[in-house]
């Protein structure tokens, strides 16, 4: 996942460019949708015209959460903000269901049951053609940041997608993905009716549309909510952390490992360790600090690094016999 190794200090600015350049393609996609919706009658481009409004709302809570989550850690927060950009991030999912899929599937069945008068759909293919091109630069963008990280933690781009904590790239990823199909659903509703001569075909786009936003909606939602509550660092980095903590000198034993995420490049670590008997107060404190150096060095997102001196299996069986 995002957080193994370094992500570099330009990580952030990076999907701070993803985010805005999808921002910026979606608030000109958004009108053009509404006027070419309102000219040709058809619910799927009014569907796809508040779909891009929803998107562009997200991506400004994005950027909102971009720039919270980057204050430094101060009294009242000794922890950091970090985790406030998942809160952000949780609120974008929320408007791209409300502003989009819920519209959507309200216009769509609308269409099914009242029916609609069909107009000059000219208009909504040369929006969809441009809007189609628009979005893909978007997605170009959010990919070509995907494929770096995940070249860079040698790893699958899809699994980096899936299992990374900076959601506002995987956010745009999946929002301009959404808009690309939605976009295709819309040119098939328009060719329908116009073939047809029934909306029925824009109707079943619609709510098609609405359907293809509950579900990133549900993702998104699903992503940030698991790194409120409190995800810890992947398997494979845990089993690191733990050699490293046992490669220091005088350490004997990790008895209890506690990591988690509080941001793409915020990690926490915290462990019970047993020293050995013989090591003095100053051999321990000394330990404690080459452990999170090298720690840091390993790992470079570990922001926090806790260590707890706690006596052993044997020494508090010993202690409790001797007692």
């Amino acid at each position: 996942m995002s957080d193994e190794k370094n992500r570099g200090g330009d990580s952030g600015g990076e999907s701070t460019v993803t985010v805005v350049v999808a921002a910026a393609a979606n608030l000109g996609i958004a009108v053009a949708k509404l006027v070419a919706g309102l000219i040709s009658g058809s619910s799927a481009m009014l569907s796809e015209a508040a779909h891009s409004v929803a998107d562009t709302v997200t991506e400004v809570m994005l950027l909102t959460a971009l720039k919270r989550s980057g204050k430094p850690a101060d009294e009242e927060h000794p922890l950091g903000y970090g985790p406030e950009r998942y809160i952000w991030a949780m609120l974008a999912a929320v408007a791209t269901f409300v502003g989009g899929a819920v519209f959507s599937l309200y216009d769509g069945i609308h269409t099914l049951t009242q029916g609609e008068e069909l107009g000059d759909p000219l208009v909504s293919y040369l929006v969809l053609a441009v809007a189609f091109v628009l979005e893909g630069l978007s997605l170009r963008t959010g990919i070509r940041q995907v494929r770096g990280e995940a070249a860079r933690l040698r790893m699958p781009a899809p699994h980096y997608l899936r299992r990374t904590s900076d959601t506002a790239v995987k956010a745009v990823v999946m929002e301009d993905s959404a808009a690309l199909t939605g976009l295709l659903l819309a040119a098939g509703g328009l060719l329908g009716g116009q073939l047809s001569g029934s909306g029925i075909w824009d109707g079943i786009a619609s709510v098609l549309i609405g359907v293809l936003l509950v579900y990133v909606a549900w993702v998104l939602c699903r992503s940030n909510a698991q790194l409120l509550i409190g995800r810890p660092l992947p398997a494979e980095m845990r089993a690191g952390v733990r050699e490293e903590l046992l490669s220091v000198p005088h350490v004997v034993e990790v008895l209890e490992l506690t990591t988690l995420i509080q941001g793409p490049r915020e990690l926490l670590v915290a462990a019970k360790v047993d020293f050995r008997d013989a090591s003095t107060a100053a051999e321990i404190e000394w330990a404690c600090e080459e452990a999170e150096q090298r720690l840091r060095e390993r790992y470079p997102s570990i922001r926090r690094v806790y260590l707890d001196p706690t006596p052993g299996l044997a020494q508090r069986s010993a202690a409790r016999s001797g007692g």
